[in-house]
């Protein structure tokens, strides 16, 4: 199976479904009801995947979350394997992702730049009264 293949995606598609399920259910106090599953890859021989989990919440809760989710890897596995049926159950890798985050601070500082150029023309357009 290669790595971009319909079936691979569709694979990708129900892992992450079911993943982000067994998170929600999940009964670790650890892990933050604010996480969500940005991206699942499953490798084309399905003995591993990758999960990218975003946590809205500071350092602390991103840090808990994580540890959370390495002790409830056994949990998720198990649950992919009753749901889906696969060859092998991939074991799982979490990788933190930041990229709401730092789309979140992008487009706080183009609103503070926008506001700033904004504070710019205008003066411009009152010093240019004054003068006439």
């Amino acid at each position: 199976m290669r790595k971009n293949s319909i079936k691979n995606i569709r694979i990708n598609g129900e892992v992450m479904r079911v993943i982000s399920e067994a998170i929600r259910f999940s009964k670790d106090p650890r892990i933050s009801p604010m996480t969500s599953v940005m991206e699942v890859e499953v490798a084309p021989d399905l003995k591993t995947c990758k999960v990218w989990v975003s946590v809205l919440g500071d350092d602390m809760d991103r840090k808990k979350t994580m540890e959370g989710l390495q002790s409830a890897t056994g949990y998720i596995r198990s649950t992919i394997a009753k749901e889906i049926n696969l060859r092998n159950t991939p074991t799982l890798k979490f990788i933190m992702d930041d990229s709401i985050e730092y789309a979140i601070n992008m487009s706080k500082k183009i609103d503070e730049v926008t506001a700033a150029d904004a504070k710019a023309q205008e003066a411009r357009k009152e010093e240019k009264e004054e003068e006439e």
